[in-house]
């Protein structure tokens, strides 16, 4: 009724109605839905600079954001096996506060790191693989605070006078007194808002794909090779990934790419794979380090398309909590399962995966993403609960009508 009140109040105005319909048999809220900009522009006869307003049925604003890909992204609520309507028309928007945001840092060896609301990522680049270092999944930067904290993190633990500080009292022999000034910058430490405590190795880490070779063994590029910041904000962070050539069975130069997706409070990124000269149907995996700590930790469910693990941190009796990370899939698998080495490496003593069939030319969807004990996880079971539940709605998307 207050939509239909606001539509009557701008009756001299034109608008666009978004209906949102939700096949599922759950609320939904905060999801981002997209609309394709040139069908709300077009319809609304408005050039490519204009400003628009989004209005949902009680009449109160909703942010958004334009992608790379020209769409308009704006979150939702939907009752569950309803629907609501979102009214878009020419207006000044207010501002939006940036939840999402990342960027690579040349100063650490180009790391790429990004954020949400709710986790922070991480992807190792070439220059720290020179080192010797064997650093090849995602990487997680734990959150207690829904702020933006990855650069202020980067500034401490860069910080190029408390390093000299450092190495001159290790120099001196007074490694105490360099130690306790370490802590007051080392993003390891907690400084109230999350920190870095999971061990990714030579591992997929928190959830990288990597194709399987005839013998069942993963084959994924170490770093990337290039990359691409195509959104930044305020509300979704899309990055674009390329790799080096690299043989796959019977195909000597296979190239990947990768596009990454975070939004505003999403638990997981969205992440599309692709492999140019990839000749033959191949079978991919997509999973999760699974640590000495735990290694019984996992729960997975093929027909639902989920795998949920409990990570017990790299140093479990620090305080440091439970790590909880998880995948969904959109597509049936073939298998999900726990696939353990033949010995430990780096502390990790296994995967557990999720399996389908890549075929030549296709686009490979998943997600993957990661919650903490120390920022409102509860246990295991709410978070398998979480996972099962954004499974179940990547499965059943959101039906979008414009009119």
């Amino acid at each position: 009724m207050l939509l239909a009140a606001l539509l009557a109040g701008c009756s001299q105005r034109q608008s666009v109605q978004v209906t949102v319909k939700n096949p599922a048999g759950f609320h939904r809220s905060g999801e981002m839905v997209e609309v394709p900009v040139d069908e709300v522009f077009g319809r609304l006869q408005l050039a490519d600079t204009a400003q628009i307003v989004i209005y949902n049925e009680k009449a109160e604003e909703v942010p958004y954001q334009l992608t790379y890909d020209e769409k308009i992204v704006f979150p939702v609520e939907v009752d569950s096996c309803g629907e609501s309507r979102y009214l878009l028309q020419e207006g000044e928007p207010a501002t939006v506060n940036t939840v999402v945001f990342g960027r690579q840092y040349p100063q650490r060896m180009d790391d790429i790191a990004w954020e949400n609301d709710k986790s922070g990522y991480r992807l190792y680049g070439q220059p720290l693989l020179d080192t010797g270092a064997q650093l090849y999944g995602y990487d997680i930067f734990t959150k207690s605070v829904p702020d933006l904290v990855l650069e202020d993190r980067y500034a401490l633990e860069l910080d190029s006078l408390s390093w000299v500080r450092i190495n001159a009292l290790r120099a001196a022999g007074k490694q105490a007194e360099a130690d306790s000034l370490l802590r007051t910058i080392s993003y390891h430490v907690d400084h109230g808002t999350g920190m870095d405590v999971y061990d990714v190795g030579p591992t997929l880490g928190a959830g990288v794909a990597a194709l399987m070779d005839k013998a069942g063994q993963l084959i994924y590029p170490k770093a990337y090779q290039t990359y691409e910041i195509l959104d930044n904000g305020p509300l979704r962070f899309t990055l674009k990934l390329t790799f080096a050539p690299h043989p796959v069975n019977a195909d000597s130069s296979v190239v990947e790419s990768r596009i990454i997706q975070l939004d505003k409070g999403a638990l997981l990124n969205k992440t599309t794979v692709c492999y140019d000269y990839l000749n033959e149907k191949t079978a991919i995996a997509a999973g999760i380090v699974i640590h000495q700590q735990h290694p019984d930790g996992a729960v997975y469910d093929e027909a639902q398309g989920f795998l949920a693990y409990a990570d017990s941190t790299n140093n479990a009796r620090a305080g440091h909590g439970v790590i909880y990370v998880g995948m969904a899939f959109p597509h049936p698998l073939a298998a999900a399962q726990v696939a353990m080495f033949e010995r430990p490496v780096a502390g990790a003593v296994g995967h557990v995966l999720g399996i389908s069939d890549y075929l030549p030319g296709d686009a490979y969807t998943y997600y993957w993403g990661s919650g903490w004990s120390k920022a409102g996880i509860r246990d295991m079971e709410a978070w398998t609960e979480a996972v099962r539940q954004t499974a179940a709605q990547v499965r059943a998307p959101l039906e979008i009508a414009v009119r």
